[in-house]
């Protein structure tokens, strides 16, 4: 075993399962997509470390254990029409193009957009349209979505996405402010029927142009 196979191994037994992830489709997906190809060159020999890896803007990858615990809670289908807000260098869009139909993934920093692009394309992925778009509003036009979801955190929900998703459909976001952030799984059960389910606490960096709460005034 190579010494990158062992650290990716180590990565998916020391963090990920150790985080509740335990599919086998969502383990298998992670053993086989480089990783390291989506990490910027000098920050490559940490590209399975249990940290959030830097990017443009002041934006990071998620850790492996949060992207693993986000693709196990969304159960993607074979089927499904996602959105994906934030880019990124592409990685979790990767991760989702093998378990759903097609991937809209906005990302309102240009040359992010452009790395994510290449990114995916070097890797063969075909199902992605990475667009240069503002999403913290998610994307009307493109509605209804199956699964929608934001790889950056939000004080509150923004108003109307969840009414982009189709009856069934699931939307991923970590609502809150730090240090009390929470990963929370939005289902359209049906037109004007929700559940919510709060999956675990984490700490993102807050989205762009993210809506805020609501001040007091006395």
């Amino acid at each position: 075993m190579t010494d990158q196979a062992t650290a990716r191994f180590n990565m998916i037994e020391q963090q990920i399962r150790t985080w509740e992830v335990l599919d086998p489709q969502v383990l298998a997906t992670l053993s086989q997509t480089p990783r390291e190809a989506f990490v910027p060159a000098s920050y490559r020999g940490l590209a399975f470390a249990d940290i959030e890896i830097p990017l443009a803007h002041h934006q990071q990858m998620l850790s492996p254990k949060v992207e693993g615990r986000f693709l196990q809670a969304l159960q993607l289908q074979a089927t499904d029409k996602v959105l994906l807000i934030g880019a990124g260098s592409g990685y979790l869009a990767a991760l989702m193009a093998q378990h759903a139909s097609q991937i809209t993934a906005l990302e309102i920093f240009p040359d992010l957009c452009t790395l994510a692009t290449q990114n995916l394309s070097a890797q063969g992925i075909r199902n992605v349209q990475v667009i240069e778009a503002d999403g913290h509003e998610g994307d009307e036009s493109r509605a209804p979505f199956d699964v929608i979801v934001f790889t950056a955190s939000s004080p509150v929900e923004p108003e109307g996405v969840r009414r982009q998703l189709s009856i069934g459909g699931r939307m991923l976001i970590v609502l809150g402010q730090a240090p009390v952030m929470q990963a929370t799984l939005i289902q359209r059960l049906a037109e004007h029927s929700y559940k919510q389910d709060v999956l675990f606490e984490t700490c993102l960096a807050e989205m762009q142009n993210a809506p805020q709460p609501l001040a007091f005034s006395f």
